[in-house]
C-alpha cells in the first residue's frame, strides 16, 4: 500500500535555534571648533540627527564647552552615512567641522 501523503515521525523536520546577533552599535561624535558657527552644529543636528531644535541647541553647547558631543547612536552603516553627510555639508558651507564615530 503507498504512503497517501500521511507523514511518518522519520519525517519530522527537526529546527535549531537560531541566535540573532545585534549589529554593534556606533556613537557618532560633533567635535569643536573655532570657525563653525553654533546655528551652523544646530542646522546639522537638526537636519541629519533629525533633532528637536531644544535638543540641538542642548547638543551644541555641550560641543563647544566639552569639545565634542554625541549626536547619535546608530548601527556602523547609518553612522558613516551620518558622518558623510555632515563633512560634506560642512564643506558645501565652508564650514571645518568634523564628525567621528566611535565603536560602543
Amino acid at each position: 500500500m503507498g504512503n497517501s501523503g500521511q507523514k511518518t515521525g522519520a519525517d519530522v523536520e527537526v529546527r535549531e535555534r537560531q541566535k540573532i546577533e545585534v549589529p554593534p552599535l556606533y556613537s557618532v561624535f560633533l567635535v569643536n571648533d573655532d570657525y563653525t558657527t553654533m546655528d551652523f552644529v544646530i542646522f546639522i543636528l537638526e537636519k541629519i540627527f533629525h533633532k528637536s531644535p531644544v535638543e540641538a541647541t542642548r547638543i551644541m553647547l555641550h560641543v563647544h564647552k566639552k569639545g565634542k558631543g554625541l549626536a547619535g547612536l546608530y548601527t556602523r552603516d547609518i553612522a558613516e552615512t551620518k558622518v558623510t553627510a555632515v563633512h560634506d555639508l560642512a564643506q558645501e558651507n565652508e564650514f571645518p567641522l568634523r564628525c567621528l564615530m566611535e565603536k560602543e
